[in-house]
Order: C-alpha cells, then structure tokens, then sequence
C-alpha cells in the first residue's frame, strides 16, 4: 500500500516490529526504515510521542500510531550546514524545502532531525522558531528543554533582530527608503521595514533589505505583495505573469528570500550574540538572472 495508517491496542506481551507486522504489509526492513524517519508515535495514558526506539517496551493499554506514505518517506532533505555550535543550541542554514518541523507521517525532513543526524556530539533536539519550507536561512535548534523554552520565549517577545533579503518584481527604489509597511495580517497588527540594496533595470528586480518588528505567517511576501512588489518565486502571493517572468525553463524559480542575519542577547549567558549568514548563500540578483 502507497499510503495508510493504522492504530494498534496492544493487549499482550509483544515487541513493536511484530505489533506492526500483525497489522500492516510490509517487510522488517520498510518498517524499520520508516520508524527512523519519524512514521511510529506512541500513546502511554495521556501522552503521545514519536518513537524511534524499536526496543521500547510495551505496556498492556499503550497505543502505536503507525503513519505510512511511501511519497513522503521517499523524500531526500538537502543537507543543512551548520554555522555554529554553542552547545546549549546550534546555528544552522535552512536550505530551500527543507522543513522547520515535521508532520504525523514523518521528519526526516526536518532541520531538527537533520542537526540530531549530524551534530557532534549528538544531543537532543527542540525547535525554536520556523521559516516556511520554501524560504531559506539561519534558524536555531535547542539542545534541551530549558534552551527551547528561552530562546522561544525570546522569539515570542521580539527579542531578536532578524533581517532578511528578498529578490523583488518591480523598481522598489521609486518608494520611500527605508520604507515601512504596516498592513495587519490575519487582524493582528505587523510592520516590515524595506530597505533597496541594488536594481536591476533590465529584469526590473531589486534585492531589498527587511526588518521585522513581528512575526506573522507569511509577513514579508505578504507586505511585499501589497505595495506591488511580489518576492520573486512566491506561487502563493506573486502573480501568474511575473512568476513566468523568469521561467524559460522547465524549472520553477525557488523563493527568493532568506533569513540572512540574528542578533540577540542569549538567554543562558546574557552575551549578545550575533550570527549572519556567508555572503554566497544569501540572494543574489547576479546569480539569479545567470
């Protein structure tokens, strides 16, 4: 089967391979594999959470939730790369279409299970914030509970300086600069702060500097849109004719924005901290329009 799920009650002394092969056609091998990339959660009372551990032990009234899709478990992160290492928590770059968090059906995706697979020493790991799967950029990974809920908190409270840069349609340098976009999102209040760093007269791109002072869903590509000026690459917000405008070929245009710096003072140690991402992963109109 290409995709099912199935929800065990184990009423008897039973391992989980043989639990899920009692109820769903697959070999050792497949189960296993789609274990590890995050498929199995598991109910003990009032608590559930995935579970990787095949040697866990079952209790009579524990429940297994076994989410399957061959089309997800198939799927192939890019790899992320570490930018720092503070112990506590990690630096790393998103690239485009990894994810922030992980669904039911898995997270092997996921920047968090990406940094658990590859981080040395291995430690636990929490996510802080998020950028959407198609925006690209420095995001923090926690190392224990009490770093989660610092540095969320610190995010939730606007403590931190994010800046980002976005590849535009349209001459942003014919509005005022800095330029400063108020329009509420979903009713709550949010404000962006556009700065033009260069145009390109002959594409009518511009790569733009952006300030947030909140964090809404889709705050930048939405102010963006709104005075005309859509993130090249955004299918949900830019327009038909402009996302054609730079796909002669079969290959659709990734996001162009990307969390390019973070500045904060760290909860653990109260030092500012101060992380930007290296020049050649940052948006580029040069390297777009080649």
């Amino acid at each position: 089967m290409k995709k099912f799920e199935c929800h065990i009650n184990i009423d008897r002394a039973i391992n989980i391979v043989e639990a899920l092969q009692i109820q769903c056609d697959l070999t050792v091998g497949e189960i296993k594999k789609a274990i590890d990339k995050g498929a199995l959660w598991h109910s003990r009372g009032k608590t559930t959470q995935r579970c990787r551990r095949l040697k866990k032990k079952l209790h009579i009234d524990d429940k297994l939730h076994f989410y399957y899709d061959v089309d997800v478990l198939s799927q192939t992160p890019t790899p992320a790369i570490l930018i720092a290492d503070l112990s506590d928590y990690s630096v790393w770059y998103k690239p485009y279409g990894m994810l922030s968090q992980g669904s039911k059906w898995s997270d092997h995706c996921t920047v968090t299970r990406w940094a658990q697979k590859n981080l040395l020493p291995e430690r636990p790991v929490f996510p802080v914030h998020r950028l959407d799967r198609a925006a690209t950029g420095l995001i923090l990974v926690a190392h224990s509970k009490s770093a989660a809920r610092a540095l969320s908190m610190m995010f939730e409270q606007n403590q931190v300086e994010k800046t980002y840069h976005i590849i535009v349609h349209g001459d942003h340098q014919q509005r005022p600069q800095p330029d400063t976009i108020d329009l509420a999102i979903d009713d709550k209040s949010a404000r962006s702060h556009f700065l033009c760093l260069e145009h390109h007269q002959a594409s009518n791109l511009s790569l733009l500097q952006v300030n947030i002072e909140s964090g809404r869903k889709h705050q930048i590509r939405i102010h963006a849109a709104s005075i005309g000026l859509p993130v090249v690459g955004d299918r949900l917000h830019g327009k038909a004719a402009e996302l054609n405008q730079l796909n002669d070929a079969d290959e659709p245009v990734d996001l162009q924005l990307c969390a390019v710096q973070l500045k904060f003072i760290c909860p653990t140690n109260k030092t500012e901290q101060h992380f930007s991402l290296p020049i050649a992963l940052h948006p580029q109109l040069a390297k777009l329009l080649d």
